[in-house]
């Protein structure tokens, strides 16, 4: 027989019956404590009333569900099955929900068809609400702000960006496409001129020879772009001129 002296040892036996209230082991500075103290969402039976109907099972009480979606966003937790398992394993958040050490939480299937019932109007309320108590408690401090963004890489090129400027302002557009479509009653917003031009401006010409050519410019700079090109670099954009075949048929003068 080994002599401890005085070494203590630990022996653990799951009582039968004890006495145990939560209170007493959750500290007053206890953050989901003081929340529970500011927090008055008695206003959430009124508001979410008209979601239920007479008869059937009843439900999870509104104020314990919002109190679990509150709980999930420091905790960090998106997942209901795990928020369910987390908030059964702390004690301070069973006290802040108003459960005790032996009531079953309820089910992570509640949770995500609660949280389908309401409709996004009634959490925007409930966050606003929240907030100004937290506020108004002295809980929120208005000298920071914490701003979240996620950087997206874009799925395109910037060779293929295009700066678009509007030919007139936005009256101006207005009224012509007003004189188009025959809304005005008065003067025509631009009455047709007589054509000045002459035969030969009024003949416009290609030979087979000069297409070739620039479609064969067209394939050497196609070419060149892509040639020796580095990983990540950018070429300038230059204009390329598109071939138009244009028959020798004269235009006709505009009335």
């Amino acid at each position: 027989m080994v002599t401890l002296g005085m070494q203590g040892k630990k022996d653990y036996q799951e009582k039968l019956f004890n006495n145990f209230q939560l209170s007493d082991r959750v500290p007053e500075t206890n953050f989901y404590r003081r929340l529970k103290g500011v927090l008055d969402l008695r206003f959430l039976y009124m508001l979410t009333r008209p979601y239920y109907g007479e008869s059937g099972q009843k439900s999870i009480d509104p104020v314990v569900f919002f109190k679990l979606c509150l709980v999930g966003y420091p905790e960090n937790i998106i997942s209901d099955r795990k928020l369910i398992d987390h908030c059964s394993m702390r004690l301070d958040i069973l006290y802040f929900i108003g459960y005790d050490i032996d009531e079953e939480l309820p089910w992570h299937s509640t949770i995500s068809r609660t949280r389908q019932l309401y409709p996004e109007s009634v959490f925007e309320e409930v966050f606003t609400k929240v907030l100004a108590m937290c506020v108004d408690a002295g809980m929120v401090s208005g000298h920071t702000q914490a701003i979240d963004s996620a950087p997206v890489k874009a799925n395109a090129s910037m060779d293929t960006l295009e700066l678009k400027v509007p030919e007139d302002e936005l009256d101006e557009h207005l009224r012509k496409v007003r004189a188009l479509s025959s809304m005005d009653k008065g003067e025509p917003h631009r009455k047709s001129k007589g054509d000045r031009s002459d035969k030969g401006q009024r003949t416009i010409s290609a030979n087979k020879n000069e297409l070739d050519t620039i479609k064969g410019r067209n394939r050497k700079w196609a070419r060149t772009r892509t040639k020796g090109r580095e990983p990540g670099t950018r070429w300038p954009s230059i204009p390329v001129t598109r071939p138009i075949i244009a028959l020798r048929t004269p235009m006709r003068a505009s009335a």
